[in-house]
């Protein structure tokens, strides 16, 4: 979520209630419509989940879960096999860190590597990392850290994170603000910011900002709050994201080159207390989001419809919503924001939506912790 800095001391907390108030001066918009869910029928795959974060599915067939207390669950059939990996690194499971997503490799077939990130411990604090490892049977092999965010920063909150690649196998990575608002806007450290690499954490040269002076090349955007959503849409070449804003103001971009997306200079939401955050919702040479919420569904996770077996759906995000507990279903019409609908309203806290490489939609919960499945009913 977009917000004014406040103290750590009462950050989580805060981020955990939903938003309902919105700028006096802010444009009336269409009620959101609340999907009819005839459609599909949801079952539960299990139930027994804890603040789960991320998912992934290896080519055997087996379904990886992340949790952010450092876990990562293991299932096969739809059903929990009872196996956890082994090996997995010391996270930081205070406030809003932890472990967070993961994501195989391209060419996972060919070379093994698997994506997490994490809430790393480090002197004074901790700080968002990205790290990749291989697997023999359920126990992580060759683990190294291939990126962290600096500088270190001792604030419990805003870690983001979500790790997509694109079609020449370019990783990015984003990274939360951690409550450093006027360092957004700033070149010579990684926080508020998308980051391009090469799978191995190596800078690309034609990043935007290399060579600059004190800038920081893996910088790909800048302007971000806490960006828990990311998905690259294959067919059109795009990254898109969502992000949380303060109290309202999340946030869908589309994600391009060099571009500043604003945060804390320009947002559609107001600060905690009711008082004005910043007078801007829009400046130039400020990208503006392709849609906003007010008042926050407090955004997480964000995965593209590529299949057939839901009518209607394919091309559309699945946006995570915590603060209003439903799965957004956004239509996009190439790069602009169309429409969207609620499906499964107050089902849960939905952290993330994905689709299983046999097209069917998964979506993890917390409040209450659980795997769900959305099955498509018979014609």
């Amino acid at each position: 979520m977009k917000r004014a800095f406040l103290p750590a001391l009462f950050a989580s907390a805060i981020i955990l209630l939903s938003c309902s108030t919105k700028p006096a001066n802010d444009v009336e918009k269409e009620e959101p419509k609340v999907a009819d869910s005839t459609g599909f029928t949801v079952k539960t795959i299990y139930s027994e989940l804890s603040n789960p974060w991320g998912m992934v599915w290896l080519p055997d067939g087996r379904l990886l879960v992340t949790e952010r207390a450092g876990e990562i669950l293991v299932f096969k059939n739809d059903k929990f096999t009872g196996e956890k990996l082994k090996g997995v690194p010391a996270v930081f499971n205070k406030g809003q860190g932890g472990l967070m997503d993961i994501k195989l490799h391209p060419d996972y077939k060919k070379n093994g590597w698997i994506y997490i990130t994490y809430a790393k411990p480090v002197e004074g604090g901790a700080t968002t990392a990205l790290a990749r490892f291989k697997l023999n049977g359920n126990n992580i092999t060759d683990l190294t850290d291939i990126y962290t965010a600096k500088p270190y920063i001792s604030a419990d909150f805003h870690f983001g994170s979500r790790v997509v690649f694109d079609k020449d196998g370019y990783l990015y990575v984003s990274s939360g603000e951690r409550g450093t608002q006027p360092k957004v806007q700033e070149l010579d450290n990684d926080h508020g910011k998308i980051h391009r690499l090469f799978d191995d954490g190596r800078i690309p040269q034609d990043n935007p900002f290399v060579g600059q002076p004190g800038a920081h090349g893996s910088i790909w955007t800048l302007g971000h709050r806490n960006p828990q959503g990311m998905v690259y849409d294959a067919v059109n070449n795009h990254i898109w994201e969502v992000e949380h804003g303060p109290k309202g103001g999340d946030e869908l971009n589309l994600i391009e080159k060099g571009k500043n997306y604003g945060w804390p200079k320009t947002s559609y939401g107001i600060n905690y207390d009711g008082t004005v955050l910043t007078p801007n919702k829009e400046l130039p040479g400020i990208e503006n989001p392709k849609h906003y919420w007010v008042p926050s569904i407090a955004t997480c996770g964000l995965s593209i419809v590529t299949g057939d077996k839901y009518p209607g759906w394919k091309g559309n995000l699945l946006v995570g919503a915590l603060a209003l507990m439903h799965i957004n279903r956004v239509t996009i019409n190439g790069t602009e924001y169309k429409s969207e609908q609620r499906l499964l309203q107050n089902k849960g806290r939905f952290r993330y939506v994905a689709e299983s490489p046999d097209g069917y939609i998964y979506a993890v919960t917390e409040g209450p912790g659980a795997l769900l499945k959305l099955i498509p009913n018979k014609k």
